[in-house]
Order: C-alpha cells, then structure tokens, then sequence
C-alpha cells in the first residue's frame, strides 16, 4: 500500500498561482528510452525472444478524470494484429488525486515533478495489485500517463507519472511518453488511436470515443485520419458535480433537461468547429474557448445545460461524420467506445443527428477500447515499428514512438 507520506509530500507546497509557463519550461522530466544496442560504431536492434506474442498492460489517464483503466490484453503478430483481453479493470480516482492533478498545471515546477514521480509510484503499485487480484502476469507496462500540458502549437505536450519510477515498482518494463515524439516533429501528438483503430477495427468504417473529448478516426481519401471533434465528459462531469455526482449515469440529468437555444447556438459557432483536420484539444482550451461560454448560463437549471451540451457534441459529432463523408453519413458504420457511449440521452440524440450507424460494442471494449491501443503502441515500440501516423496528427513523419524504462532481458535475445 502506498506509505502516507506519498500524499502530504504531494499536497505540500501547491501555490494557488497561474504558473504554467514556468512548470512547462522547468518542471520536465524528460523520459528518453533507446533500445539500440552499441558494439564499436555499429548499431544493432536486439529482436524480440517472442515476435509473436505479448502481453502487455495498457494504462489509460483521461481528461474526464472518471478513473484509471488498466487492460491486460494478449496482443499477437502472426502477419496481422490481434488481440485478446485477459482481464481489464478501472479504478476510480479518489478527490484528492482529482483535484490534485486538475489543478497541477498551476503550480511551480517543484510540485510538478514530484507530482509526476510520485503518480507514477502510484501507477506502478496499482499495475502490481492489478495482475495479482487477477492472477495474472504481464511481459510490459505501457503507459499513457495523464495529461496535464497540451499545447502542440507552442511545441508541448505532457502527461504525468514517470515511467522510470513505475517501472521500478512493478518490477516490468515500461513504454511511456509516446506523445511528445509527434509534438516535436510538428504534430498535434493527438489522437494517437488511429493506428490502432485500422490495425484492430477495419471492419468499421470510422471509430468514435467518447471521452474526456470525442475523438473520431476513419480512411480518408487512401489515409488514416483521426481529430478531436469536441469536448465530451470532462464538461459533462463538471455539471454533474453540481448535483454531488462524478458523472451523469445513463444520462440521466440530461433526459430531465430542456434545450438552452441560446447557449446551442453560441457554443455551434465556436471557432474550432470550422479548422480543418488534424487538429486536438487539451483542458486549457476548455477554460479559454469554451467553458466561459456555458458560465454565462449558470442560473439555468443543471439539467437544462446539460441536455444543451449533449446535444452541442452529438450535433458536432454527427458534423465531423457528414464532413468525412461527402455530407451523407448513411451506410457508414461508426464503433462507439469510451465512457460517453454509457450515455444514453447522448447516444439518442446522436442516432437523431446522423445517418450513419451507431454501433455500441460489448461493455468492456467500450471501457477499455484505449488502454487497450495504448497497449497495441508499447508492443509495436518492442517491435521497433512506426506508431505515429502523420496522416492523423500532421507530424512530418512517422516515428517510433515511446520512451523505454526498465529490464528488458526477458522480451530480448
């Protein structure tokens, strides 16, 4: 269990101030992982004891701070990808880890970095009590970390939870930092799922999440593209914590709701809705470009903003889908995931607002769908094989991407 120093060493010293540029620029721990071996001036790749077969626990942080997702999945390369989850699980974030990471993009870079140490000693204990309670074992630990910079445009993208420390707790070899790679070769470093999304579910036409943002992936004229459309639950749940609630279960205060037109419109004209693809968001856009906007109806009852913002994601959904789709969404079909698909009233509006068919696949790959491709990128990183695709992020090329931490005598020859 982790010691009770962890927690008062993380809350000490956090400064109310707005400090992100100075977290930015020296609160970095730069994670930098090579698995070339040297011998004299020629560079060897040391291949995989089992090209074949891996398994690998795949770790998901997102924006809507619902929780941690843990995948455990089989992933094999016998020509093609596939893959087979062994067991998955979330574990939902207490306050304090809530709080404590929403808030850390305004602190000094002190905080910042122990931060990042000590959620990744937290990581690497809850990957350790994952495969015991299942009683399973892993070959890798791969790593999404969780966002707290998103800025691909200033060249910075971060994400918390140091995979040399959790590397060292687990006691398995870690892929971490894949993100950051894409940034630096002029890419959004986001949506990376794409590849994943081509590899394991061609027999769709596009895949859509629905997560802290909604992200959508699909083949567009020969190429994977893949953008955010909007933000999804990381605004959904901060309404709900008006009513005392993490989320809105089922969509529930949402159906009890009426439409503010007023704000419909005002948020329909968003800047953003109108950039080509690739493009991202990140939770300092919510603050600037969006949440100010909803602010201004604060008096409104909670669940007639929510019944507007559910409506504004399923009309810019149903948008990105027609716009991919010369704009006529009818034949093509759409694999929903992510926590938003739980979503009853938003699935509703959205099966009204397009159509393309809405496809809710089985609850665990709709909770777990990207652990799992994050576990799809550490096993590709073993592989030494590209899983960045500059046709979804605009990166000038494609890159192994991946920091490795660890001993990894027992995945090499």
């Amino acid at each position: 269990m982790t010691n009770p120093r962890f927690y008062s060493q993380i809350i000490a010293g956090f400064d109310r101030r707005y400090l992100p540029k100075t977290a930015v620029r020296y609160g970095f721990v730069a994670a930098i992982g090579i698995n070339w071996f040297h011998s004299g001036n020629v560079r060897i790749f040391a291949p995989l004891k089992n090209p074949q077969k891996m398994k690998v626990v795949g770790i998901m942080s997102g924006t809507s701070m619902d929780g941690i997702d843990l995948c455990l999945a089989e992933i094999t390369n016998p020509g093609s990808w596939n893959y087979r989850i062994l067991a998955a699980e979330t574990i939902p974030f207490e306050e304090k880890w809530r709080v404590r990471l929403s808030q850390l993009r305004y602190q000094n870079s002190e905080v910042y970095v122990k931060t990042d140490v000590f959620f990744g000693r937290y990581l690497g204990e809850l990957v350790t009590q994952f495969l015991q309670k299942h009683n399973e074992t892993a070959d890798l630990v791969s790593s999404h970390g969780h966002t707290v910079f998103h800025d691909p445009e200033g060249w910075v993208t971060a994400q918390v939870g140091d995979g040399a420390t959790l590397a060292a707790v687990c006691g398995l070899p870690v892929v971490n930092d894949f993100r950051r790679a894409d940034v630096a070769l002029g890419g959004q470093g986001a949506p990376l799922v794409g590849i994943g999304d081509s590899l394991f579910f061609s027999e769709y036409d596009m895949c859509l999440n629905l997560g802290g943002f909604c992200n959508i992936s699909m083949e567009h004229q020969g190429e994977r593209i893949a953008f955010d459309i909007a933000p999804c639950n990381i605004v959904l749940n901060r309404l709900a914590r008006e009513r005392g609630l993490k989320y809105d279960e089922n969509g529930a205060i949402a159906e009890s709701g009426s439409t503010i037109y007023p704000l419909l419109n005002a948020l329909n004209e968003i800047e953003y809705y109108k950039a080509s693809f690739p493009k991202s968001l990140g939770r300092e856009w919510i603050n600037k470009g969006f949440w100010h906007i909803v602010r201004d109806y604060d008096t409104e009852p909670v669940e007639d903003r929510m019944k507007t913002l559910v409506m504004h994601i399923a009309n810019q959904i149903a948008n990105a889908i027609d716009m991919v789709s010369s704009d006529n969404g009818a034949g093509k079909r759409v694999l929903v995931t992510g926590g938003g698909a739980h979503n009853a009233c938003l699935i509703d509006f959205l099966r009204s607002e397009t159509e393309a068919e809405i496809v809710i696949p089985e609850a665990q790959l709709v909770d777990y769908k990207e652990a799992l491709v994050f576990g799809l990128l550490g096993a590709m990183r073993m592989h030494n094989l590209t899983n960045t695709q500059p046709s979804a992020t605009g990166a000038n090329a494609a890159f192994v991407s991946g920091g490795l931490h660890g001993n990894f005598s027992t995945l090499i020859s």
